[in-house]
This record gives C-alpha cells, sequence and structure tokens, in this order.
C-alpha cells in the first residue's frame, strides 16, 4: 500500500479521510502546525508531523516528501487575512506541487472546491476573492504540472452524517458533507492514476462514491 501524506492533517475533511486511508492499509502521515493536535491526529491512525508550509521553501519541502507516493493537499488559510490566503492556499501549494514533481511522489490530490477556476467571477473588492483566485492559480499550476493530479471540487461543505453518495455530474455547486469529501479522497487514492488529470467536482446525491469516481476515470 503507499504512503499518503496528508496537508493540513488537523482540518475537519482531513480528521475524516485518515482513518479511512489507514483501514485501507495505508500509512498515513498527517502534517499539522500546532504540535496541541498531535494526539487528535494520532488517534486517526496517523502519524502526525509537525511542519509549517508556510515557512517550507521548495527544497524543504521536497525533503519532507521523499518517500511519499500519494500527496492530498487539504490545507487553507481559512478565511484568514488575504496576504495569509495567498501564502498558503497559492504559494505554499505551488511549492509543494513542484516539489512533489521533484521527490517524485506519484499521485497528487488537491482538494478545491466546485466551481474554482480564473473565471470564478468573484468581484476583487469581494472577501472571497483571494481564496477564489489563490485556488484558481494553484489549481492551474496543478494541472500544468509534470504530476499526475486529480482535483477535487466538493460543493458547500457541512457537517451532515455522510451518505457515502455523491452527484459528481452535477452543473450547479450545493452541499455535501465533510464525512463523503473524506470517502471521495479516500476513493480518489484507491483509484490512483485512472483518476489521472482528472477533475471532479460534486455535491450531495444518489451514487455511491466508487461507482462516481469510476465513472470521471481518465479516458
Amino acid at each position: 500500500m503507499a504512503h499518503v501524506l496528508i496537508i493540513g492533517g488537523h482540518g475537519k475533511v482531513a480528521l475524516l479521510a485518515a482513518p479511512l486511508l489507514v483501514a485501507d492499509g495505508h500509512r498515513v502521515t498527517s502534517l499539522i502546525r500546532n504540535p496541541d493536535h498531535a494526539d487528535e491526529v494520532a488517534a486517526t491512525g496517523a502519524d502526525p508531523k509537525v511542519a509549517d508550509v508556510q515557512d517550507l521553501d521548495t527544497d524543504a519541502m521536497a525533503e519532507l516528501l521523499e518517500g511519499v507516493d500519494v500527496l492530498v493537499w487539504s490545507a487553507g488559510a481559512g478565511g484568514g487575512s488575504p496576504e495569509r490566503t495567498y501564502a498558503v492556499d497559492r504559494d505554499a501549494a505551488v511549492r509543494s506541487m513542484d516539489a512533489a514533481a521533484r521527490a517524485g511522489v506519484g499521485h497528487y490530490v488537491m482538494v478545491s472546491y466546485y466551481g474554482a477556476g480564473l473565471d470564478h467571477g468573484v468581484p476583487e473588492d469581494d472577501g472571497f476573492y483571494a481564496y477564489a483566485q489563490s485556488k484558481a492559480e494553484a489549481d492551474e499550476h496543478l494541472r500544468s504540472s509534470r504530476l499526475t493530479w486529480t482535483i477535487l471540487g466538493p460543493s458547500g461543505l457541512t457537517l451532515d452524517p455522510g451518505t457515502g453518495r455523491i452527484d459528481a455530474d452535477a452543473t450547479e455547486g450545493g452541499q455535501v458533507p465533510r464525512a463523503d469529501v473524506a470517502a471521495v479522497i479516500a476513493g480518489t487514492v484507491r483509484e490512483g492514476a485512472r483518476l489521472g488529470g482528472v477533475t471532479v467536482e460534486f455535491n450531495t446525491g444518489d451514487t455511491p462514491v466508487a461507482e462516481a469516481l469510476a465513472a470521471h476515470r481518465a479516458g
């Protein structure tokens, strides 16, 4: 099985994804900024590792990624200042992609959001602009990289119980439980290169996660 590194390991989605990945037999390392979160992360079955991606240059990140098979980017500034948003959601994410290519990471899984893209249409004076622009630029950098990548675009996140079912063919955004986003991450890791070069945007729905992902395999 694979060595999976989750960047943003204490996030709500990551804490739900880690035990699913562990149950699949993967070795999971969860990167966290705050050492006080180590016990909570360890309880998921993942190995906590303390580092702040905002402070790591590409060389340091590449060293961190040595031996990693799958990188799951689930980090974010969490609605902080625009400066921090650009620093984490764009700049650190881009460095992680360059580092992953250098370290030979086999699969890069980016957790983005439904509707992300350079044509997002968010006005510059809108508080959401920095996040929308950062994610768009990071996603574009990933698409232009030589990595095997998959971009996941969940719609509005809820704390509802997971259903194990999604709609990956919706024409507009809606909502989806974080637990189902975690299931999609685990399913994407299972699919591996079969989802290479694929963007999967999804809401909650009626199709089992595995079936929905299989329908989006690269042709």
